[in-house]
């Protein structure tokens, strides 16, 4: 049998995921007051609830989960939701239920193949050799027999188009606890 919540691990978890929470909240509500609002009562609900909670699971996982239905609530309740947030919400179904960061990978994943299909050719390969082969950039010169400062300027490019194309997901992002995308490919210089 699984020991109870207590307040001391409580206190902990509020302080090591409220921000996270927040930001995360923030991506569908826009408001920043609503959205603390909605993660604090989201920690309500988990403290009152904390008998039932599995703590062999992720907690994170059982909080995100809470903020992310609060906010879609709140959204509803408020009409203050747009096309976007009402496919996000029939396409949540049971099997993300239980995995609500696979809806995020989802949508993040089609978003970088987007901008990866974007880049110019010469540009997408040179990014691709250097994150996904791992070749640094004197190897990546010399088996396209180009300069250095040409993959330099290459992949500033290729990082720059993923920076300013993918602002909008960097909160979600900071909020992934585990991924099966490599979002550190495009973040990293």
């Amino acid at each position: 049998m699984n020991r109870p919540l207590d307040k001391t691990g409580f206190e902990l978890l509020f302080r090591n995921e409220f921000k996270g929470l927040v930001l995360f909240a923030l991506g569908y509500v826009k408001d920043y007051d609503t959205a603390r609002d909605l993660v604090q009562e989201a920690f309500l609900s988990m403290w009152e609830k904390r008998d039932q909670i599995d703590l062999s699971k992720p907690v994170r996982t059982y909080l995100s989960t809470i903020v992310k239905n609060k906010s879609l609530n709140y959204l509803r309740d408020n009409r203050k939701f747009d096309a976007r947030l009402i496919s996000i919400e029939a396409l949540y179904t049971d099997s993300v239920y239980d995995h609500p960061d696979k809806l995020i990978e989802s949508e993040l994943q089609k978003r970088i193949d987007k901008v990866m299909d974007e880049l110019p050719e010469k540009c997408r390969q040179i990014f691709l050799l250097n994150r996904n082969e791992h070749l640094k950039y004197q190897e990546i010169a010399d088996l396209l027999q180009i300069s250095v400062k040409t993959v330099e300027t290459q992949m500033s490019k290729a990082l720059q188009s993923f920076r300013l194309k993918l602002r909008d997901y960097l909160i979600i992002l900071l909020f992934l606890t585990t991924s099966f995308i490599r979002v550190d490919l495009f973040f990293c210089v």
